[in-house]
Parts: structure tokens; C-alpha cells; sequence
């Protein structure tokens, strides 16, 4: 009989330290971000941007991994209030958002008004990303939507004798909400 009062304590006092560990938890909860592009008039046929990743910095994760819509995109394809999404509903958990890196790709190219084709090098940045600064804040059950615009006619520098630089000037156009 004592033997199965010990046993009967010794499970009743590991059900209440299981339960009091588990109550100690920190609950996460989760927003939702959209990524969306944009791009103002440039003098140009194409310029055409090879979207390969982005992360965003997040005050107690760190970089976060965005999957993306990776893709060439024609950033002239995307003017007069036209968006292509590059993230879609993305889970980040709740918190502050410091900065967002967008990274570049080789595949970058311009076809100028002559209908002539050249390859855009990015002189840095490629491989750390192109950051943007942003101080929004990720709230649970909500969708951010931030819009970037990347600025082609600004970007792009001519360097003489046919060859071009691509140096993005990208800025954040809008944030909501939803």
C-alpha cells in the first residue's frame, strides 16, 4: 500500500512540474508579410532584374529566409501602379522587422531604345543582398504589405563604351496593414 502511495505521489508531482514547464513556454504567434515590386518610368526597352532570394532581419530571429517568386523581371513591365508579388503571406513571427535584403542574380540585363542588349554587373551588394531599411512591426493575425520600388532609370549608369552598371536605388513606396 505504500509502495502505490509513493508511486501515486512521485506521478502526481512529474504531472504538475510537466505542467507548470509547459505553462512557462513562450507562445509565438505568427503575422503575415507580402513582398510586392514596382518601378517608375525609366528611358529604357528593358531593364530586367534577376530576383534570386530575400530575407528580412527580425529583432530576435535574425535573417529570416523569405521564399520567394524567384524570376527575371522586366522592372519596365511595372510602372503606372503596377506590382508583381515577390512574397505572398509569408509566416514571420510577431515583432519588430529591421531590414529586408533583396538578392541579385547574375542574369541581369538592359536593351536599350537601339533594341542593343547588355549585361547589368552589380559593382557590390550581390552577395549580401541589397538592403532596405524598415522599421515596421509584425502583428499577430495581421498581413504586412510592403512595396518596393525599384528605381530602373535611376539604377542603371552608364559607364561609357557599351557597358552599363547596375547600382539598385530601391526604396520602400508603401506599408499596410490588412
Amino acid at each position: 500500500m505504500k509502495t502505490i502511495l509513493k508511486l501515486s505521489a512521485i506521478f502526481f508531482f512529474a504531472i504538475m512540474i510537466a505542467g507548470t514547464i509547459d505553462s512557462c513556454k513562450k507562445k509565438i504567434d505568427y503575422g503575415e508579410m507580402t513582398i510586392k515590386l514596382t518601378d517608375a518610368p525609366a528611358d529604357y526597352v528593358q531593364v530586367n532584374v534577376d530576383v534570386i532570394g530575400l530575407e528580412v532581419e527580425h529583432e530576435t530571429e535574425g535573417f529570416i529566409n523569405i521564399p520567394i517568386y524567384t524570376g527575371v523581371y522586366n522592372l519596365l513591365d511595372l510602372q503606372n501602379n503596377v506590382s508583381v508579388i515577390l512574397a505572398e503571406k509569408v509566416k514571420i513571427p510577431e515583432g519588430k522587422i529591421n531590414q529586408i535584403r533583396l538578392i541579385l542574380g547574375t542574369n541581369n540585363t538592359l536593351i536599350t531604345n537601339l533594341l542593343d542588349t547588355f549585361s547589368l554587373k552589380i559593382p557590390s551588394g550581390s552577395e549580401s543582398g541589397l538592403k532596405i531599411n524598415i522599421d515596421e512591426v509584425i502583428i499577430p493575425d495581421k498581413t504586412i504589405v510592403i512595396l518596393l520600388d525599384f528605381d530602373a532609370n535611376t539604377s542603371v549608369v552608364d559607364t561609357g563604351g557599351g557597358k552599363f552598371l547596375l547600382k539598385p536605388v530601391i526604396k520602400v513606396k508603401s506599408v499596410n496593414q490588412i
